[in-house]
């Protein structure tokens, strides 16, 4: 019951963005200190592509340090330029940063290629992003996860610059909510990359699903690594898997936490080998996208996956460039318009409570009208 009502709650919101997403319909924009809805634009003209000719243009991305591979942002970023290409008849080309000392040079070096936009993927990439975009204003650029506002005054910093955010602390009090329902020992651990609002809004979104599970049932499940009132945990430092992110996870497991969130591209793969050798009964939830489809090795330890329809975002800026303008207002993923959800519970369907389903729509479903609030940076 429960993977059929996420599909075809998934399939519902994916379909709506789809059928108006080359409009970029229904997504929600950032004003200097309020949230408003788009109106619709026209859609894409037919392009000469479709004719047969080849259309003159030239997407390019820059991945952050954690790679097109890591299962996560820069891989559904990857996903999404390359979806556009294929149906724009069109190359593309994609250019890996292995390293922060990457982001300029990989940047120029596209510039130099004559990219016609730039899609950067992840906030690393901010400051280099905002420079060269004000530096070359006949490029447009496109940053995931980042507002492209280093000045903090509400705007972003260039004019050709469309940052594409996804308010996943809506998505996040689901998980949150769902851990603490799974929960058999009452504790749920999480840690993170560094503490920055796009890492920070997964571990204090799932922190307040927890508190309201709590406040609905009367119960006292504990969040171990983040502390709502300090806005600050357990962060590694680092977005790579490897000593750090493997100690996060083991700490958290030997206070007790049977359900773990890692936020941080490919730190959760640390995650899954503690808990392999630890030899206890731990879930996790994954980010950004479905962990179980992408990470099928370790497919029998999500619970559920806390989703942002990256690629889906991606693909429709690069359609929409294509047509020779960009409309650069912020586009803001919500549960509302299909931006960001859940991912079926997979394997754990039938170990989760059986009135988990119908809780679940109930309190998106608040959250959606405004009767359930959950703060963000975002909103």
């Amino acid at each position: 019951m429960f993977r059929q009502f996420l599909s075809d709650s998934i399939l519902e919101d994916t379909l709506r963005i789809s059928t108006h997403g080359r409009a970029l319909s229904g997504m929600a924009l950032v004003a200097t200190s309020a949230l408003v809805l788009a109106g619709c634009a026209s859609a894409p003209e037919e392009t000469e592509a479709g004719s047969g000719e080849m259309l003159d243009f030239l997407p390019c991305m820059v991945s952050d340090s954690g790679g097109f591979d890591d299962k996560s942002f820069n891989q559904l970023g990857y996903e999404g330029i390359e979806a556009a290409a294929d149906e724009l008849g069109v190359t593309f080309n994609a250019v890996e940063s292995t390293s922060d000392a990457d982001y300029a040079p990989n940047i120029e070096s596209l510039i130099a290629e004559g990219c016609d936009l730039i899609v950067t993927v992840g906030f690393n990439l901010s400051a280099a992003t905002v420079e060269f975009a004000q530096a070359n204003p006949d490029v447009n650029f496109a940053i995931v996860d980042d507002a492209a506002d280093n000045d903090f005054d509400g705007m972003t910093d260039s004019d050709n610059i469309k940052p594409i955010l996804f308010d996943t602390a809506g998505a996040a009090f689901l998980a949150g909510y769902a851990s603490a329902s799974y929960s058999k020992s009452g504790v749920v651990g999480t840690y993170g990359g560094m503490n920055f609002p796009t890492v920070s809004i997964f571990m204090d979104g799932a922190a307040q699903g927890v508190e309201y599970y709590n406040a609905e049932k009367g119960t006292d499940v504990t969040v171990r690594g983040w502390d709502t009132a300090a806005q600050d945990g357990t962060f590694i430092g680092s977005f790579a898997p490897g000593t750090d992110s493997r100690a996060a996870a083991q700490n958290l497991i030997d206070q007790g936490a049977d359900v773990l969130l890692p936020v941080g591209g490919p730190i959760f793969q640390s995650a899954v080998e503690a808990i392999r050798d630890s030899g206890k009964d731990v879930a996790m939830i994954g980010v950004d996208a479905d962990l179980t489809e992408t990470e099928t090795e370790a497919a029998d330890l999500f619970l559920t996956s806390i989703l942002k329809q990256i690629k889906v975002a991606v693909e429709e800026v690069v359609t929409e460039a294509s047509s020779g303008s960009l409309d650069t207002t912020p586009y803001i993923g919500t549960l509302e318009n299909g931006g960001v959800g859940i991912a079926p519970f997979h394997d754990f369907e039938s170990m989760v409570d059986g009135g988990l389903e119908a809780e679940l729509v109930t309190v998106k479903d608040g959250i959606i009208s405004g009767d359930i609030v959950v703060k963000s940076y975002l909103n």
